[in-house]
């Protein structure tokens, strides 16, 4: 089977697979394995333009554990990235990220945040660039001004300008402004210690030095009910700053199942506070997409806790997989099957293939047959479950079969490997596939009793 990987870059090639033999999900060239996505693209492309004219949208998606949920996420981040928008994504934790603490989960972002061209964080160039094109504006309304920087006319008239952009973030989170403005005021004077103290206050971290704030004529720290006035305001920078929108991804929001009920309940009520907040058009620019298990929306320590959020993201589910609505609130992955992981493998032989030192030798010895015979050990070591088997195949595949393929030349993967799986190396949900849930004693002997 040949793929249509020839277009990709050297350096591409060698992000994706060095992510594969991490067993990561790689954070660049998705588009490259992208297996049972694309008939999402039409409706996701969609409202992506939609939030680009100026409005918002949100998307929970749900799946199994291996269906793909985080590939989905990043590849949707990939298209938001080349239509021009800025990109973050936050992983809901109990002990770090706790959805319901909003304050932290827009810190998150800030330290998340990244564009085409910057990786995370991205907030301090944003900034930047928004000064920049504040300049440009003003110059541009006024032609006059455009010899005229570093003067006292060029600075009143940007200053007029920021007060005008910035009016509705004014009306609700006047600090943010303020803050923006000691910004720019830092930015003019080559102040930078205290540029990038704001900054990071502007990004919600917290213990920022006093004297930074004091110069900035703001107190204390952002709280629960500043972080969402905040993240308007971060909306309102990249707009002005060329950046169409924001894709927002909050993945793993299932862990909150695992927290404090009275907890739980605070974070179900954020989130239904988030997705209200996007539905009645208060974060124009904003793109907000959430991942979740079957059992997070259906079970009863998830959605259906909180009536009015079940409301919200209510679809139905009862048809055959194939003929879900991609543009509903809901987006179901399947998962994988056999067929789809064999796909995958012949996708990342091929992509790997590219850049061997024996593009010849790799193909020849890993071929279509033997992808699909790996495809089958793999799915078979973990209990017959091809969904959960896509990390551990393809590490295995790039890892232990196509990098010896390419370094030693008397190496046949059908004679001289056999597939292992080690507690170690697989996360809970494939050990319970593998059934290495809990090591067994060797004899009555190794159970140690206290009497």
């Amino acid at each position: 089977m040949t793929g249509t990987t020839g277009t990709a870059s050297a350096r591409r090639r060698r992000e994706v697979v060095d992510a594969l033999r991490r067993g990561t999900v790689p954070a660049n060239g998705l588009d490259l394995l992208a297996v049972g996505v694309e008939r999402f693209a039409p409706a996701l492309d969609a409202e992506l333009d939609t939030v680009a004219a100026g409005g918002s949208a949100f998307k929970a998606v749900r799946g199994e554990y291996g269906a793909g949920k985080t590939f989905l996420t990043r590849w949707l981040a990939e298209r938001a990235l080349r239509r021009g928008f800025a990109a973050a994504e936050v992983q809901i934790s109990e002990s770090e990220t706790p959805l319901h603490r909003l304050e932290t989960v827009y810190r998150r972002v800030a330290e998340s945040l990244r564009t085409a061209a910057f990786p995370p964080s991205a907030l301090r160039p944003v900034l930047d660039a928004w000064l920049y094109t504040l300049e440009a504006d003003a110059a541009a309304l006024d032609p006059t001004l455009a010899d005229a920087a570093g003067t006292a006319r060029l600075d009143e008239a940007v200053t007029g300008l920021l007060e005008k952009r910035l009016a509705a973030v004014s009306a609700r989170t006047p600090v943010f402004a303020q803050a923006l403005r000691a910004y720019r005021a830092a930015v003019m004077a080559q102040d930078n210690a205290t540029a990038d103290g704001i900054a990071a206050w502007l990004g919600g971290q917290p213990h920022v030095a006093a004297a930074v704030k004091r110069a900035a004529g703001v107190r204390g720290d952002l709280d629960h009910f500043g972080a969402m006035a905040f993240l308007q305001g971060l909306l309102t920078v990249l707009r002005d700053s060329g950046h169409p929108g924001l894709l927002l991804v909050l993945d793993e929001v299932e862990t909150l199942q695992r927290v404090r009920g009275d907890v739980r309940d605070k974070a179900l009520n954020a989130l239904r506070q988030l997705v209200d907040e996007v539905d009645a058009g208060r974060f124009p620019g904003l793109y907000l997409v959430i991942t979740g298990t079957p059992a997070f929306y259906d079970g009863p320590s998830g959605v259906p806790r909180l009536a009015p959020l079940a409301q919200r993201l209510a679809t139905d589910l009862s048809t055959d997989p194939r003929f879900d609505n991609p543009r509903a609130v809901q987006l179901r992955l399947p998962g994988f099957d056999h067929d789809a992981l064999v796909t995958l493998g012949l996708k990342v032989r091929d992509l790997y293939a590219e850049a061997a030192q024996e593009p010849g030798r790799v193909r020849e010895r890993v071929d279509d047959a033997y992808v699909a015979e790996l495809a089958t050990a793999v799915a078979g070591g973990l209990g017959g479950k091809a969904g959960v088997a896509p990390r551990v195949f393809l590490k295995k595949l790039v890892g232990d079969v196509l990098d010896r393929v390419d370094q030693f030349p008397d190496f046949d993967p059908r004679r001289h490997y056999r597939l292992t799986l080690r507690r170690d190396e697989l996360s809970d949900v494939e050990r319970n596939a593998a059934g290495l849930a809990v090591p067994p004693a060797a004899s009555p002997d190794d159970v140690d009793l206290d009497l």
